[in-house]
């Protein structure tokens, strides 16, 4: 089992930044491909990126490239998302994911959920 508390959310103004955190329970997380996505009501959960054991990412969102960096500390159990020249269309519901093996952009594929942090982007 793990367990994964985000948190970091709270509102920016467009252009700002936010680094939003994944604490993960358990000894066993450098085993665990860690995904963040983002759900915004009326729209279907998007996923973000997502990072392997070893720091190899995928940003899954075009939208994201070259303004999000997702990182991990396998010794701290955490998993970051930095949020760099943030817009109002990345207002949303952010969750952290863990999923076993490789990274995916696949949210079918993540077994454990934590419980989101409000991103607001205002303009």
């Amino acid at each position: 089992q793990v367990q994964l508390v985000e948190s970091g959310g709270g509102l920016v103004q467009a252009g700002g930044s936010l680094r939003l955190s994944c604490a993960a329970s358990g000894r066993t997380f450098s085993s665990y491909a860690m995904g963040w996505f983002r759900l915004t009501p009326g729209k279907e959960r998007e996923s973000v990126a997502s990072i392997n054991w070893s720091g190899g990412s995928t940003y899954c969102a075009d939208s994201v490239k070259g303004r999000f960096t997702i990182s991990r500390d396998n010794a701290k159990n955490t998993v970051y998302l930095q949020m760099n020249s943030l817009k109002p269309e990345d207002t949303a519901v952010y969750y952290c994911a863990a999923k076993l093996y490789g990274r995916s952009c696949s949210d079918l594929s993540y077994n454990y959920w934590g419980q989101g942090t409000q991103v607001t982007v205002s303009s």
